[in-house]
């Protein structure tokens, strides 16, 4: 028998370590922008955090005197309690009517190809044109107050952009429109994924359908209420542009919330520490939700 040629058996070695190589030679740029401009300005901001920088980062190190005059600030505690009521309201009404067409089009309706991405088109709108476009739409000299009046209802009022009361209100609104499409689809797919023969036994001992959602459907789509949650918790602490197109975080600071307040401080007030401290607060919430979230989903795949 002929002994293998050296040539060859080096040719195939080089073929396989370049195989392996390959992927991570092709992914290396990625990942280095990814950990210099993600993860190495996450630890920069929390690095300004400690220090007494204001227009211009400072390496001055004081220690938490950011955090405790960031909890001094009766602006960092609207931006909180507005935060509390945009987010409990929008992740509960956002979620309640996400579910709902999704039990809607799970019934196998006509023009279900048309509905959902009619459902689901306002997820591909950014911020910005959602909040300008509720803007117009809020607005009681063009918006819907004015063409009520314009077809005889004097009486219609609709002012809740300009009421300090009632404008974090208007967020709600505009946010949950954009959002509800997107929870339907996780929804949606979730019950498309509920094995039918369980249905059909829970059917023949004669379950009602009331009985079935809630002893069968919904546990199944306990998943998919905790990424809906997960996701929407995120949307709504990072929350800017869309605050900033819709109401500019007024009138006053009616409607500012933590992502405003952040910029704020940062870039107009020249109070770069107070805002870098104010983004670890941020980063921590956020933090605060995703690590049980993902220690849940490895957990539960191991």
């Amino acid at each position: 028998m002929a002994a293998p040629d050296p040539m060859l058996a080096g040719g195939a070695d080089f073929r396989t370590r370049l195989q392996t190589w390959l992927p991570k030679i092709v992914l290396a740029p990625s990942f280095a922008i990814m950990v210099i401009f993600v993860y190495g300005f996450i630890a920069f901001t929390v690095y300004l955090s400690f220090t007494g920088s204001r227009m211009l980062p400072s390496f001055d190190l004081v220690g938490w005197q950011n955090y405790d005059r960031l909890f001094r600030i009766r602006e960092w505690d609207i931006a909180v309690s507005n935060l509390f009521v945009f987010a409990s309201l929008y992740i509960v009404i956002s979620t309640i009517i996400g579910l709902m067409l999704a039990i809607f089009l799970d019934q196998k309706i006509r023009g279900e190809g048309i509905l959902r991405p009619i459902f689901l088109y306002p997820m591909a709108l950014s911020f910005i044109v959602t909040g300008t476009a509720w803007k117009w739409f809020l607005d009681p000299g063009i918006g819907i107050e004015h063409s009520m009046h314009l077809w005889g209802f004097e009486n219609f009022q609709f002012d809740w952009i300009k009421d300090r009361d009632m404008a974090v209100y208007t967020i709600v609104i505009a946010a949950v429109w954009q959002s509800s499409g997107f929870v339907m689809a996780m929804f949606l797919a979730g019950l498309r994924g509920i094995d039918n023969e369980i249905l059909k036994a829970a059917q023949m001992d004669g379950a009602s359908n009331f009985q079935m959602y809630r002893r069968i459907i919904l546990p199944q789509l306990r998943p998919a209420f905790l990424s809906a949650f997960v996701i929407l918790s995120h949307l709504a602490i990072k929350s800017y542009d869309l605050v900033i197109a819709l109401t500019g975080g007024g009138p006053g600071n009616a409607t500012a919330m933590p992502a405003t307040f952040m910029y704020s401080y940062t870039f107009t007030r020249d109070q770069m520490g107070i805002g870098a401290a104010s983004a670890v607060i941020m980063l921590m919430t956020i933090a605060a939700i995703m690590v049980p979230y993902l220690y849940a989903e490895l957990r539960e795949k191991k």
